[in-house]
């Protein structure tokens, strides 16, 4: 069976009275350096999949607001082009930049530290992957679901917000500072079972790519990461794809005409989705969540462990001077 990435960087032999340098982890890299990986890899996935994000936004806030009405992908994206061009589908992309370089950060490094401490000497344990997972998402969550809230609003067909800097000052205003964790709790009901999916699926795809040709898997690493990554991010969007909704309504209420609701409970907005659009409504935006989640990740884990990379052979050549 394949190890985990980069063997060459754990000490083989472990003598108790030799006492670890605990910032550095079984890959080699100090807790800044999955930090700044996770920021990286954070911001190139999200600012390069922002138009399939706006996508979803729009098609999740229909359902649960308005009479039911079906729109696909292809009619979301001509609607957005003829009405605004090609600028409407980057709406909020500042807001995408604030919130995403610093979530990865948290992401990552969360991740990478509860697998370090949880592994206990085997990196393959899928369950460990999940839990580290978990972990890494509620952390990361907590950074990014003002500016997540923020960007779904400046999505919004007709948004009545000129900016991020405006958006944040009439939320706070009209609404107080709760409204940017209105869907906190959901977001974390939403992304712990997404990042359990994701993480087990990508770690065990990862395993077994690179048993098929285990001669060749250095030269091959960003294709199985890559690829990996693809796997584990469609299979986990599709599984969570109804919490998603809830989240957007959330996020989303009482703009631009959608539903304003009564308090944030998950099985509330689930009842009104149900009650005004059918259970159906609770899959809205699948196939662009999908679409975005599948390339996302691959972009996502391919740049992170490039990035892992380049800081394993920068600490590799300082270790040599």
């Amino acid at each position: 069976m394949a190890t985990d990435a980069s063997p060459k960087y754990r000490t083989p032999d472990f003598h108790p009275s030799e006492i670890p340098d605990i910032s550095v982890s079984h890959d080699g890299l100090h807790f800044w350096q999955y930090m700044i990986a996770g920021s990286i890899a954070g911001s190139v996935e999200h600012m390069a999949m922002f138009p399939v994000d706006t996508l979803k936004t729009r098609m999740q806030a229909i359902g649960g607001s308005c009479p039911p009405q079906s729109i696909g992908v292809r009619q979301a994206f001509g609607s957005i082009l003829k009405l605004e061009g090609p600028a409407g589908l980057y709406r909020g992309i500042g807001a995408m930049g604030l919130g995403a370089g610093p979530a990865h950060a948290v992401y990552f490094s969360v991740y990478e530290s509860c697998k370090q401490s949880f592994s206990r000497g085997n990196p393959n344990n899928s369950m460990v992957h999940a839990v580290s997972g978990v972990c890494a998402t509620v952390a990361s969550d907590a950074v990014f679901t003002p500016m997540d809230m923020v960007k779904q609003r400046l999505q919004l067909q007709s948004s009545p917000y000129k900016g991020v800097g405006d958006c944040v000052r009439k939320v706070l205003i009209e609404e107080g500072a709760g409204a940017f964790y209105a869907s906190y709790r959901t977001t974390v009901v939403m992304n712990a079972p997404f990042t359990a999916v994701y993480f087990a699926t990508y770690e065990a795809a990862k395993r077994a790519l690179m048993e098929v040709s285990p001669e060749s898997a250095s030269d091959e690493r960003v294709i199985v990461h890559a690829t990996a990554g693809a796997a584990a991010g469609a299979l986990a969007a599709a599984v969570t794809t109804p919490l998603d909704v809830v989240k957007t309504q959330l996020q989303c209420q009482g703009v631009c005409g959608c539903h304003r609701y009564s308090s944030s409970s998950i099985g509330n907005v689930i009842r009104t989705i149900v009650k005004k659009d059918g259970y159906h409504g609770l899959m809205r935006g699948w196939i662009p969540r999908m679409m975005f989640h599948s390339p996302a990740a691959a972009i996502s884990w391919s740049t992170y462990e490039a990035a892992k990379n380049f800081f394993q052979q920068l600490n590799c050549s300082q270790e040599d001077n």
